[in-house]
């Protein structure tokens, strides 16, 4: 049996730890060259007179929809015209690539603070979301509860579990939700059930005691508004994405489908995948409850196969079978394909087995439909669902000790949590990540 979770994290689904030692407590980015993320990118080819002009962007301490926002203001063009392949952590150095539709000259207009733009060229396509590989991480956990003396012990013995099973539980990390306000699973909670003015307000008003004490105050002095102009211009600028809900609130009251619709596009999205990631979260917790493995198959399970780069096809499951369990196994602890967990949306394949029984069961409790991720009027936060890996892969995992903590490096598949390989070692509470 795995280890029980006992923090924060059991309310966005993460149940249990892979890893049964003790944790080394600590916290993450305490200054944000503590948390270093370097994008392993697939770059769109270059193309001589290009509509697109593509340049490596390294920042420090700029969470992603704000930069885009300040870098099309910078240019003068619609945030529209910029592409990235994955959002950022905030307080973190980052390296990545992004797209400008445009000539390279737009670049020289954009004088930011802690914001450096290199290598540009001119390419055949813009970068979407998900055009990379993964990322490399060199993460430095610092203030640690446990002794520095018995850390070494519990590294290499976490080292070696994680080695051994061929990575860890690919839980979604609390990135997904929120560190200091897990808000976006609940917002997307309220779409699906088709509550578009109950998404705004709880976008709006949420708030937890982690955060700010002023933010806390204005997030209650807002719940039950019906008059929107008298409060805007008391909505702090920290709070800029609440303040543009409630400018479209102004000119019309009812405008819900506005309020959701004039945030960012990616941001968007996130809301109703952040809902499926939290019942993800969940059926993995319920799998290693069970006591089914983690790195091999049973009968029922839908299985992804990689490509030449090692990224999983989630289009093409494979279904276990008696007459393939075998082979389906050899390909498993291979590395040539993955054991996967639905992404609950408005399309496709439950597994079948007992595995299956935890999916289903999971979507009756939350009496759910897939007819309910079609999102009238807001076609972004539709979803059609998919599948997830239930472990996730890392090369490269190294450690080295600090007079005050440790320094992890490894690299990660594009779309998992090096948060998820981080809580394994510190068992931290949420807020510590």
């Amino acid at each position: 049996m795995y280890r029980r979770c006992e923090t924060a994290e059991t309310g966005i689904g993460m149940h249990n730890y892979l890893c049964d030692t003790d944790g080394t407590g600590g916290h993450l980015k305490t200054i944000p060259e503590d948390f270093v993320v370097r994008e392993i990118s697939d770059p769109p080819r270059a193309k001589e007179n290009g509509d697109y002009t593509i340049a490596r962007v390294t920042c420090r301490n700029w969470e992603t929809n704000r930069l885009v926002r300040m870098m099309s203001r910078s240019m003068g063009i619609s945030r529209d015209r910029i592409g990235f392949a994955g959002t950022k952590d905030k307080r973190a150095i980052t390296s990545q690539l992004m797209s400008v539709y445009g000539t390279p000259d737009l670049l020289e207009k954009v004088s930011l603070k802690d914001v450096e733009i290199t290598d540009p060229y001119r390419g055949s396509r813009g970068i979407q979301i998900g055009d990379l590989i993964g990322n490399e991480f060199e993460i430095r956990v610092r203030d640690c509860t446990m002794p520095i003396s018995d850390i070494p012990a519990v590294l290499e013995q976490n080292v070696a579990t994680i080695k051994k099973t061929g990575g860890f539980p690919n839980y979604f990390g609390v990135q997904r939700f929120g560190v200091v306000r897990p808000v976006t699973h609940l917002v997307g909670e309220r779409l699906v059930r088709g509550d578009i003015e109950g998404a705004v307000r709880t976008y709006i008003t949420f708030t937890t005691p982690e955060e700010e004490p002023e933010l806390q105050e204005k997030r209650k002095e807002l719940v039950g508004c019906e008059d929107w102009g008298p409060v805007m211009n008391g909505i702090p600028e920290r709070m800029s994405y609440e303040k543009m809900m409630a400018g479209v609130l102004v000119n019309n009251p009812d405008d819900w489908i506005g309020a959701i619709s004039i945030l960012p596009n990616n941001l968007q999205m996130m809301f109703v995948h952040a809902y499926q990631s939290y019942l993800f979260n969940e059926m993995l917790s319920r799998r290693m409850d069970a006591g089914l493995p983690l790195n091999m198959p049973v009968i029922g399970d839908l299985v992804i196969p990689t490509d030449s780069n090692g990224i999983p096809d989630h289009e093409n499951p494979i279904l276990t079978t008696a007459k393939n369990v075998d082979l389906v196994t050899r390909q498993v602890r291979a590395g040539r394909a993955f054991v996967t967990i639905t992404l609950f949306g408005c399309e496709g394949q439950l597994a079948e087995g007992e595995m299956g029984e935890i999916e289903r069961k999971v979507i009756e409790e939350q009496k759910l439909e897939q007819e309910d991720f079609v999102i009238p009027g807001l076609p972004r936060c539709t979803s059609k669902g998919s599948r997830r890996e239930i472990v996730c892969p890392m090369k490269d995992l190294k450690f080295g000790m600090e007079d005050d903590g440790y320094t992890l490096r490894f690299s990660l598949p594009k779309g998992n949590y090096a948060t998820c390989l981080l809580r394994e070692f510190m068992k931290s509470e949420m807020r510590d990540y």
